[in-house]
């Protein structure tokens, strides 16, 4: 038994009517240039490429749902989202599993989740709407009350300890503030105090997080312990010169020199293989993804939908810029992966949900 031409035509144009062109073909891209780098990184096996297509296609389900659902429908799913966020970082806290001395995973039997990851989308859902629900009565103490929802996961992650992704979190919720109308004298004063906190902030790091941001200054006070990552990476990004060694020929990655060369370092990889001109089309693709994205937030009609939209591009960046700045070595080492890149189950699924937030905002203006 065969399809019909005219039912294959509708069934198509059902499952393209709520997703945005421009943004589906930026992402496309990436994702394609994450499998072949992917393969390089993985010595040319198969198995997280399978892994990855797998998560891919769970996420791009999950995607389309949020896309052909209004915003004010998914906002209403927000506290319980942030609630589940914060139990799931109680139980990492109690029961989670410990890898290289942090303890940032649930073993929940047929796969390994990283809480944190989701609170990056159930925080700025969080916040978005409280301040959509308050939004004609708005007084001060409500950015204090958003402020004690943005310390709570944060204070949870960073025990874990993470601080790369506290920082994240912590910044998705700060451009929720923004967007919602925080005013400028109040974020001038907060950046100045936490100018002033520093010293008191370093003395609370740990001591491998001290070092993590000596080793940005000086890798080779190191160079077989703290600052053998940005060495090799350095490398390999310099070895690639402006054309790259190509495809399966980087000699830093099949040498094994380039650790974590599948996750948060992958720009290392790619940057070996495929040169100047590699990283400049990457560069070019995040550009119109973030483009495409502001110009989404610019048309949000709700409180809800430009804060949340904007969280979600301004978010983007970040994790874009921090993991090429920490590859590159001007950036401390602080975890974050290489979005639609990295390998990694948990972050894949994070991202195409905020896509899939996103396109339904973008569709709410039709």
């Amino acid at each position: 038994m065969t399809l019909q031409p005219h039912l294959i035509k509708r069934l198509w144009l059902t499952i393209k009517a709520p997703l945005d062109g421009p943004l589906m073909l930026f992402l496309g891209l990436i994702f394609a240039l994450s499998l072949v780098v992917l393969y390089s990184a993985n010595n040319q096996g198969l198995d997280k490429i399978d892994n990855k297509l797998v998560y891919t296609l769970l996420s791009l389900s999950i995607m389309w749902l949020l896309a052909r659902s209004r915003p004010q429908s998914i906002m209403n799913f927000a506290p319980p989202i942030y609630g589940i966020g914060v139990v799931l970082l109680l139980a990492v806290h109690f029961k989670g599993v410990t890898v290289n001395g942090s303890t940032r995973w649930l073993e929940l039997g047929i796969t390994r989740i990283q809480p944190s990851e989701i609170m990056k989308i159930a925080l700025p859902m969080m916040l978005a709407w409280f301040f959509q629900k308050y939004e004609l009565s708005m007084r001060w103490w409500h950015y204090l009350v958003a402020a004690v929802m943005i310390a709570i996961p944060c204070a949870l992650v960073l025990k874990q300890p993470d601080l790369g992704t506290t920082m994240l979190i912590a910044a998705s919720g700060f451009f929720v503030l923004f967007f919602v109308g925080l005013p400028w004298k109040v974020i001038l004063g907060g950046m100045i105090a936490a100018g002033a906190c520093m010293p008191v902030v370093w003395n609370m790091l740990h001591d491998y997080q001290r070092r993590r941001v000596m080793t940005m200054i000086d890798p080779m006070e190191d160079p077989l312990g703290a600052g053998y990552h940005i060495i090799q990476s350095m490398i390999a990004i310099g070895s690639g010169g402006p054309w790259g060694k190509g495809w399966l020929n980087g000699t830093q990655t099949h040498l094994d020199y380039i650790p974590e060369r599948t996750t948060d370092f992958i720009f290392a990889v790619y940057s070996e293989e495929f040169g100047l001109v590699g990283n400049v089309l990457l560069v070019i693709l995040y550009t119109l993804v973030l483009s495409r994205a502001m110009m989404i937030t610019a048309g949000a009609q709700t409180l809800y939908g430009r804060a949340m939209a904007g969280a979600i591009t301004l978010s983007f960046f970040v994790y874009a810029f921090v993991n090429m700045g920490m590859v590159a070595g001007i950036l401390p080492v602080v975890g974050v992966p290489l979005p639609f890149v990295s390998y990694g189950g948990t972050a894949t699924v994070t991202l195409f949900v905020g896509m899939g937030m996103l396109m339904s905002i973008g569709n709410a203006r039709r």
